[in-house]
C-alpha cells in the first residue's frame, strides 16, 4: 500500500521540507489553514501516535517545537500555535502515518478553530474508575 508521506520522506514526491532530525521530518502542508502550517511526521511508517516509538514521538515533539521556534522567529509573527495529532479517521485523520500539525494562529477567528462537541459517558469519577481499574 502507498504512503503519500512515506513517498516524501523516500524523496519521491517533493516538499517543502523546513526542518528534520533522525527520526522525523517536517514540511509545509500543500493544504495550508494558515501561512506556516507544517506537518512533522516520522521517517518511518506508523500508522499513529499509539503505535509509534517514544523515542520516534520524542523527536517528532523536539522538531516541532523547533518548527514553531522557526516560524516565530521569522516575519509571520503568529500570535501562538495549535499543536493537533488525530488518530483514525474517525478522529480526522485522513492519511494513516502518524503526524503533527504545526498551526500557526494569526487571529482569534482564523486557521484553526476547535468545534467541541460533548459527550458523557457517565460523570466523571464513574469514568476515573474504569480507566483505573485493574
Amino acid at each position: 500500500m502507498s504512503c503519500v508521506f512515506c513517498d516524501i520522506v523516500n524523496k519521491k514526491i517533493p516538499a517543502f521540507v523546513v526542518a528534520e532530525n533522525k527520526n522525523a521530518i517536517a514540511f509545509l502542508d500543500i493544504n495550508p489553514i494558515a501561512d506556516g502550517h507544517t506537518v512533522v511526521i516520522s521517517k518511518k511508517h506508523y500508522a499513529n501516535l499509539r503505535e509509534c516509538p517514544d523515542e520516534v514521538l520524542s523527536d517528532m515533539i523536539k522538531l516541532s517545537k523547533e518548527v514553531a521556534n522557526k516560524i516565530s522567529e521569522s516575519k509571520l509573527k503568529p500570535w501562538g500555535f495549535n499543536y493537533l495529532s488525530n488518530d483514525q479517521k474517525i478522529a480526522g485523520q485522513e492519511i494513516m502515518h502518524v503526524h503533527f500539525h504545526v498551526i500557526p494562529k494569526y487571529g482569534k477567528h482564523e486557521g484553526f478553530k476547535f468545534g467541541i462537541g460533548t459527550h458523557y459517558v457517565d460523570e466523571v469519577k464513574k469514568v476515573y474508575t474504569i480507566l483505573n481499574k485493574k
